[in-house]
Parts: C-alpha cells; sequence; structure tokens
C-alpha cells in the first residue's frame, strides 16, 4: 500500500516492465512529419525586388540596401499589402546572419500601452549594434524596431515612443506599421518618411494565386480563380489563405470550384441580396419581416450582405443619385453598427427601412 501512494502503481514489476517496454519503444528510429506552413509564411517576399505593386517603397529600399542610411519608416495602407512582408525582407538582406540580432519584430495590437514601449522597445534600442556580420561582410550600424499594428497604441505610449525615437536616433531606426495613419501622432508622423500601400490589382493578384497553384500542385477552375480575386479586394493574404483552405477542404487531386470559395470566403449568394431589394420595392413590412427571418436562419454574415448590397445599390440603373447617396449613408451606420457588436436583425430591419422610404422618395 505503501509502495502505491509514493509511486501510483501496484506493483514494481509492473511498472518496470511498462518502463523498459516505453524505453524499448523510444530508442527505435522516430518519423517525424513534415511540419506544415501556411502558404502566406511560404510564400511571402523573401527580398525586396520580390514584393508586389508597390514601386515607390521598392525603390527606397533599394537605395538604403546599395549603402544610403534607412530612415525611421511608417507604412500604412489596407491589410495584405506587402507592409509587414517589404520591411522584413529588407532587413534579412542588410543584416543577413545577425538578422535575429538586429530586427524586434513587435505586434502592438496586443500589447498597446505604455509598459511595452519603456521594457521592450527602449531595452533593445539602447544595445549597440554591430557594423560587420559574421562572414566578414559590412552591415548598417543600427538595429530595426518593426511595431505592427501601431495605430492601436494608446496616447501615452505613442508619446513615450516619440521620445525613445529621439534618443536612440543613432542606433535604431523604427518602422511603424499601420492601417489608419490618422491614429498616429503628428510629432512621431513628423519624424517618419510615410508610405502609403495601395491595394493590389487584379491581375497582380491572379498571377500570384496561379504560381501557388503551380508551385503546390493545385487544380483550381477558371470560374474559382476569378471568385477568388474578386472577394479578396486587393488583399493578396486573404487571397493566399482562401485559396488553401479551399484546397485542404477538397484534398489533393480534386479541382476547386467557384462554390467551394464563396463558401469557404463567406460570400452570401446573390439570390438573398437581390431579393433584400425586390422585398423593398414591394413596401410591405410583413414580407419584409418573413423575408429577413429566413435569411437570418440562413446564418449568413450581415456584414458580408451590407457590403454586397452596398455593390448592387451603386450600379442600380432605377435608382436616382439621391436615393442612391440616401441607402450608401444608411450602409455605412448599419455596417458601423453591427461590425461594434450591434444586434444584426435590428440592424438589417433598420436598412431595409431606409431603402424602402428611399425608393418611395
Amino acid at each position: 500500500m505503501q509502495a502505491f501512494l509514493k509511486t501510483g502503481k501496484l506493483s514494481g514489476s509492473h511498472g518496470t516492465s511498462s518502463g523498459s517496454k516505453e524505453k524499448a519503444g523510444s530508442s527505435g528510429p522516430s518519423k517525424k512529419k513534415p511540419a506544415l506552413t501556411p502558404w502566406v509564411e511560404k510564400f511571402r517576399p523573401r527580398t525586396v525586388n520580390d514584393v508586389v505593386e508597390q514601386n515607390d517603397v521598392v525603390e527606397v529600399m533599394r537605395q538604403c540596401l546599395n549603402g544610403a542610411d534607412l530612415p525611421n519608416l511608417l507604412f500604412y495602407g489596407p491589410p495584405g499589402t506587402g507592409k509587414t512582408s517589404t520591411i522584413l525582407a529588407a532587413a534579412r538582406q542588410l543584416f543577413g546572419d545577425i538578422y535575429k540580432e538586429s530586427v524586434s519584430k513587435l505586434n502592438i495590437g496586443a500589447d498597446s500601452g505604455i509598459q511595452v514601449i519603456r521594457e521592450k522597445v527602449k531595452n533593445f534600442a539602447q544595445f549597440t549594434a554591430s557594423s560587420v556580420r559574421p562572414d566578414g561582410r559590412p552591415c548598417p550600424p543600427f538595429k530595426i524596431v518593426i511595431l505592427d499594428e501601431a495605430d492601436s497604441m494608446t496616447q501615452a505610449a505613442q508619446a513615450a515612443l516619440r521620445r525613445t525615437m529621439e534618443r536612440e536616433t543613432k542606433t535604431t531606426r523604427f518602422c511603424l506599421v499601420c492601417n489608419y495613419v490618422s491614429r498616429i501622432i503628428p510629432p512621431i508622423t513628423s519624424r517618419c518618411s510615410k508610405f502609403r500601400f495601395k491595394p493590389l490589382g487584379n491581375d497582380l493578384v491572379r498571377e500570384r494565386l496561379e504560381l501557388i497553384c503551380t508551385e503546390e500542385k493545385v487544380s483550381c477552375s477558371e470560374e474559382a480563380m476569378k471568385c477568388l480575386v474578386e472577394t479578396s479586394g486587393g488583399d493578396l493574404r486573404r487571397a493566399i489563405t482562401c485559396l488553401q483552405s479551399c484546397s485542404r477542404l477538397k484534398g489533393p487531386g480534386v479541382e476547386i470550384i467557384a462554390d467551394d470559395v464563396r463558401e469557404v470566403a463567406g460570400v452570401v449568394p446573390m439570390e438573398w441580396v437581390n431579393g433584400i431589394m425586390d422585398v423593398c420595392r414591394l413596401n410591405d413590412y410583413e414580407k419584409l419581416t418573413e423575408f429577413v427571418d429566413k435569411l437570418m436562419q440562413d446564418g449568413y454574415c450581415i456584414t458580408q450582405l451590407v457590403e454586397q448590397l452596398h455593390e448592387v445599390i451603386v450600379f442600380d440603373p432605377t435608382l436616382t443619385d439621391k436615393q442612391k447617396a440616401v441607402i450608401c449613408d444608411k450602409l455605412a451606420v448599419s455596417n458601423f453598427r453591427m461590425q461594434d457588436g450591434g444586434n444584426e436583425y435590428i440592424g438589417l430591419l433598420d436598412l431595409c427601412c431606409t431603402i424602402i422610404k428611399a425608393i418611395r422618395m
């Protein structure tokens, strides 16, 4: 009994035999499965020349790689346009083997308080940087701090960062990555070279997706490829992620069709989008409520529905410019409320009532 309380085993013989079996099994050769890498990381640009579309930033990075000094940078623009990939590719080319020691990448969106600036950023910036690589080649005598999602920093954190940028300008360069430059305080923006990353064109997104399909041996139909480009909205990361999800869903050797892309991307079928306009033209609140109830039961994303409804309204030839302006203004308000946590059912009914009033104008 005492032995059981100490070891948790009924007898020493059983424990010895099981332990020997485990050791014998572990002594054999172990087969490790290859690590599955997301395609977004696998096909991330490794050099500045691999960056797609952003010509101005690429030219500045080339000059810096040729020996010019690197200024503090502020990259802003829509997601999935290559902001983080550009600075990471430039840093790899600048520092080579000492990349990990010379570059600090922080996701400020996860911790946006002043403490992360005082501790992590300030401590890293105070270390001196080597101007020679281990292989003997020269490299810039400064370090790079990459602050991702910088627009989520508090005002106090940005003020602390401004002071750090002033004091450590000889040893450290800062690169702020954000979606909305208006949320960055002017003292920081005035100390950085600002570059706007524009959404990628459909041709460039399609070219990169076709390259990935060739490398990964994925069969994708023409309609599916067109649907991938349209649903991405210039966001290459979203398009690549959707393509990989469709590939895993269908399995190897099976062709991806347009319905697979719509299902993975969460696209609302057009019969529902056009149905809202049709039921609003009937000017019948009971039928409208019945239609919205069926739509909610199918579980579609109302925010996605609002985005698709915007395109239908803008290109609707039966509506006047004044009617379109009233409806689009309500679309913007409804989209904001739903993304802020508002009730989707009430928000959709409110939107449809505004559409009915606009049609009757």
